[in-house]
C-alpha cells in the first residue's frame, strides 16, 4: 500500500514536471504532447530512473480512465448536424483513405518486420498479425490537434468543415476496425488456426460493445442531470470510464470461465459510443463537453507522460529508419486514398489534390491503440508500442505543418498577415443600375468591389463612374481567376443569363470564395443556381414587395435594413470559433451597442433569449457600430 501511494506521488511530481516541458516544447513551436513523451522517457528506466518503466503496470488505472477520456472525446466530436451537410465528400474520402492506406501499410509493415529485431524471428502468421495491428494503428487521425490549428488560423469554409467531419469520422472507424482486426490477430499471434467460426463471436463482441456503449452513455446522461457540483461530476465521468475497463476485464475472464470461450469487448469502442450518444441524443451535450474540456488536459498530461515512461529508448532509435519508413507509406496511402475518396465525391479539383496535407496528424487515439496491442498481446508488448510511438511522434510533429499548407492552399484562412492587403473584397457580375449602387454602398463600408460584365456597352456606362470596372469576354475558370484574389469575400452574380451565374459561382467556390449571392434573371426552375452550396438567392420579383410590407408593417426594422442609421450597420457573422460553441448567449457579453437580432441555424430561424446556446456553424445577424463589429468577428471566428 505504501509502495502505491509513494509511486502515486512520484508520478504525480513527475506529470506537474511534464505540464511544464509540454509549455516550453509548445514555446519553441513543437507539438504540447512531444514535450509529455519526453518527459516522460527521461524520467524512465532508459534515461534518468527516476520512475522504472516497469511502474507503468502498477500505473495501469491511471492508463485506462485516461484513454476511456479520449474516446469519449471522440465520441462527442461526432456531431452528426454538423456531419449531415458534407456526408457524401466526409464518407468518400474516409473510405478511400482507410481503404488505400490500410493495405499500402499492411503490406509495408509485414515486408519491414523481417528486419526489425524484435520481429524478425516471428513466424509468417505473427509478422501478418502485426502488419494488420500496426496498419489498423497507424490509420488514426488526431481531431483534438486538428482543431487547434483551425483554430489558431481563424480557418472556415467548405475544405476546413469537411476535414473536420474526416478527421472524426475516421477515429470513428479505425476503433471499430482496431476491435476487428484485434479478434483475427489473436490466433495469428498464438499460432492457432484461424477459423470461420470467429465471425460470430465478432459480432457479438461488437453487439455487446454497442449494448454497453448505449448503457454508459444512460449512466452519463444521468450523472450529468444531477445538480452535483461540476467537480463531483468530473469525478463521476472519470469513474465510468474506469469501470468500462474493469468491466471488459471482468466480461472476458467470466465468459471464458462460464462459457468456454471469450466475450472481448473493446473498451475505447464502449467509451465512444457512449461519448456518441450523450452529444447526439440528450441535452447534455454542451456539458459534457465542458466537462471533458474541464478534465482533459490533466488526462492528456497523465496519459502521455505514462506512455513516456514505457518507451524504450534503445529501441526507438534502432527504429527511426523503419519509422521514417512508414511515415512515407503513410502519407502516400493518404494521399492517393483522399484524392479517389474526394474525386469520387465530385469535390472540386484544386481541393482534391490537396486533401492529404489535412490527415497527416496523429496524437490520442493512436497512442491509445498502441498501448492496448502492448498489453493485449505481450508477445509484441512494448517494443511494439515504440515503434508505433515513434512514427506518431514523426506524424505529430510535421502534420500541423501540412495542414497548415493545405488550409492556407484552400483559401480559407482568416490569419492575421503583414503582408496581406487591408479590407474586403467582392466581385459583382453584372453591370445595371442595382449592381453599381450595391458597389458603392459596400465602398462606402470600406469595401473594394470590381464591376465586370461581358458586354463592353455595359462596362461604358461606368468608365466614367466611381466603381472599377473590367470586361470579360465570356465566364470561365481563367477570366474568373483574373477578377476573384486572394481577398475575395464575395462573388454576387447578377448577369442576364444564368447559366454564366451558375458557371460563375461554382467556379468562386472551387477558388474557396465563402459569400456566394445569385440574382436569378428570370425564376425558371432548373438554372444550375439551387444545385450550389450555401449560395443565397435573391428573387428579384418578391424582393422589393418584401421591403414594402415591411416598411408597412415594421417601420423601424425597415430602416435598419436600409441602412439609414448612420452609426450603426447590419452585419451577418458565422460563428466558427469551436471555444464557444454551446455558450449560451448571455455569456457572449456583447458590447452595449451590439443588436443580436437572429440565429439562423441549419437554414432555420432560432429563437433568440439569454438561455439560447450557441452551435458551431450558426449565422448570427447583428446590429453594431464598426467598431464593435470588428471586435465580435474576432471573437467568433477564434
Amino acid at each position: 500500500m505504501i509502495d502505491t501511494l509513494v509511486l502515486l506521488a512520484s508520478f504525480g511530481l513527475l506529470a506537474v514536471a511534464s505540464e511544464r516541458i509540454g509549455a516550453t516544447f509548445r514555446r519553441l513551436g513543437l507539438p504540447t504532447i512531444t514535450g509529455y513523451l519526453f518527459a516522460g522517457a527521461i524520467a524512465g528506466s532508459f534515461a534518468l530512473d527516476l520512475i522504472p518503466s516497469a511502474a507503468t503496470e502498477d500505473l495501469r488505472f491511471v492508463d485506462e480512465i485516461s484513454l476511456a477520456v479520449i474516446a469519449f472525446v471522440a465520441g462527442s466530436e461526432l456531431y452528426l448536424k454538423e456531419i449531415k451537410p458534407r456526408l457524401r465528400p466526409i464518407l468518400g474520402i474516409s473510405g478511400g483513405i482507410i481503404a488505400v492506406t490500410y493495405l499500402v501499410l499492411a503490406v509495408g509493415v509485414y515486408v519491414l518486420t523481417g528486419l526489425i529485431s524484435f520481429t524478425e524471428d516471428l513466424g509468417d502468421g505473427a509478422r501478418l498479425a502485426t502488419a494488420l495491428l500496426g496498419a489498423a494503428v497507424l490509420l488514426a487521425l488526431s481531431p483534438p490537434s486538428t482543431i487547434a490549428v483551425i483554430k489558431e488560423l481563424s480557418a472556415r469554409g467548405r475544405f476546413t468543415r469537411t476535414v473536420l467531419g474526416v478527421t472524426v469520422t475516421m477515429d470513428v472507424a479505425i476503433i471499430v476496425l482496431f476491435a476487428t482486426i484485434t479478434s483475427v490477430a489473436s490466433p495469428l499471434l498464438t499460432d492457432t488456426s484461424l477459423e470461420l467460426s470467429f465471425l460470430p463471436l465478432l459480432l457479438l463482441d461488437l453487439t455487446v460493445a454497442v449494448a454497453l456503449g448505449y448503457f454508459a452513455g444512460q449512466v452519463l446522461r444521468v450523472v450529468l442531470e444531477t445538480s452535483l457540483p461540476a467537480v463531483a461530476k468530473s469525478a463521476m465521468v472519470l469513474g465510468i470510464g474506469f469501470a468500462i475497463y474493469e468491466g471488459g476485464d471482468f466480461l472476458t475472464q467470466w465468459s471464458k470461465d462460464t462459457l468456454g470461450f471469450e466475450v472481448h469487448m473493446e473498451p475505447l469502442l464502449i467509451a465512444l459510443i457512449a461519448g456518441f450518444f450523450i452529444t447526439n441524443f440528450t441535452a447534455q451535450r454542451e456539458q459534457f463537453d465542458e466537462l471533458l474540456h474541464r478534465i482533459g488536459p490533466l488526462v492528456y498530461v497523465a496519459f502521455f507522460t505514462i506512455t513516456g515512461l514505457s518507451l524504450k529508448l534503445d529501441v526507438l532509435w534502432s527504429v527511426l529508419p523503419i519509422a521514417a519508413a512508414l511515415f512515407v507509406l503513410r502519407a502516400l496511402g493518404i494521399a492517393g486514398g483522399s484524392l479517389i475518396g474526394s474525386r469520387w465525391a465530385g469535390e472540386p479539383t484544386r481541393l482534391s489534390t490537396i486533401y492529404w496535407a489535412a490527415f497527416i496528424t496523429q496524437a490520442g487515439i493512436a497512442l491509445g491503440l498502441a498501448r492496448e496491442v502492448a498489453v493485449q498481446f505481450p508477445t509484441l508488448g512494448d517494443a511494439f508500442a515504440t515503434l508505433i510511438i515513434s512514427v506518431v511522434v514523426i506524424n505529430e510533429i510535421v502534420g500541423p505543418l501540412f495542414l497548415k499548407w493545405g488550409l492556407r492552399r484552400a483559401r480559407e484562412t482568416h490569419e492575421p498577415d503583414a503582408d496581406r492587403k487591408p479590407g474586403r473584397h467582392v466581385v459583382i457580375l453584372g453591370v445595371e443600375g442595382q449592381s453599381i449602387a450595391l458597389a458603392r454602398a459596400l465602398q462606402s463600408q470600406g469595401w473594394s468591389a470590381v464591376l465586370a460584365d461581358t458586354d463592353a456597352d455595359q462596362i461604358a456606362r461606368v468608365v466614367s463612374e466611381d466603381v472599377e470596372e473590367r470586361h470579360i469576354d465570356a465566364v470561365n475558370e481563367e477570366t474568373m481567376r483574373q477578377l476573384v484574389t486572394d481577398r475575395t469575400e464575395a462573388v454576387v452574380a447578377m448577369l442576364g443569363d444564368d447559366a454564366a451565374n451558375a458557371l460563375a459561382l461554382r467556379l468562386a467556390t472551387e477558388m474557396g470564395v465563402q459569400g456566394l449571392v445569385a440574382r436569378p434573371s428570370s425564376p425558371v426552375p432548373g438554372n444550375g443556381l439551387s444545385e450550389i452550396e450555401d449560395v443565397v438567392t435573391i428573387d428579384p420579383g418578391t424582393a422589393v414587395v418584401s421591403l414594402l410590407e415591411q416598411a408597412v408593417t415594421s417601420p423601424q426594422s425597415a430602416t435598419l435594413l436600409l441602412r439609414r442609421d448612420p452609426d450603426r450597420s447590419v452585419t451577418q457573422v458565422k460563428l466558427v470559433n469551436p471555444d464557444l460553441d454551446g455558450t449560451p448567449v448571455r455569456d457572449l457579453r456583447l458590447p452595449t451597442d451590439v443588436l443580436l437580432l437572429q440565429i439562423i441555424r441549419g437554414g432555420s430561424t432560432v429563437v433568440v433569449h439569454g438561455h439560447t446556446a450557441l452551435q458551431t456553424g450558426d449565422d448570427i445577424l447583428l446590429l453594431a457600430s464598426e467598431d464593435s463589429l470588428t471586435e465580435i468577428r474576432s471573437r467568433l471566428s477564434g
